[in-house]
């Protein structure tokens, strides 16, 4: 069994579509291997040996979607069991409530084949 350390963010920003009542979107992106709907995250010090939390929700989000955000809060971890090449895992996931800064798609990895604003009332 191993254990994961990962981070995130759950990037919000006033409504751009002013035919809508919502008041917030959320940033959400689809993965270009299994095809779901997730928010941004990756390893904990994957690329840089002693990475925050912190650095690496920040750092993900703008690899991931192509959007800078600052954190607002943290909020409660996410811990899940899955499986990878037979071998049982716990990830724990550490997520942030962040704020838009800038930013485009068009400079995302491609770890993430479609990245979205959605009001924030659509996303579960």
């Amino acid at each position: 069994m191993t254990f994961e350390f990962s981070a995130g963010g759950i990037v919000l920003r006033p409504t751009q579509d002013k035919s809508t009542k919502s008041k917030w979107e959320v940033l959400v992106c689809q993965h270009s291997q299994h095809h779901g709907w997730v928010f941004p995250k990756g390893l904990i010090g994957d690329k840089k040996e002693g990475e925050t939390k912190e650095l690496t929700a920040v750092r993900e989000v703008e690899e991931e979607t192509g959007i800078k955000a600052e954190i607002e809060k943290p909020i409660k971890a996410v811990s899940y069991w899955y499986v990878w090449e037979e071998e049982k895992k716990k990830k724990t996931v550490y997520y942030f409530i962040m704020k838009f800064s800038s930013g485009d798609f068009e400079k995302r990895d491609m770890e993430m084949e479609k990245v979205e604003w959605l009001p924030i009332e659509e996303v579960e």
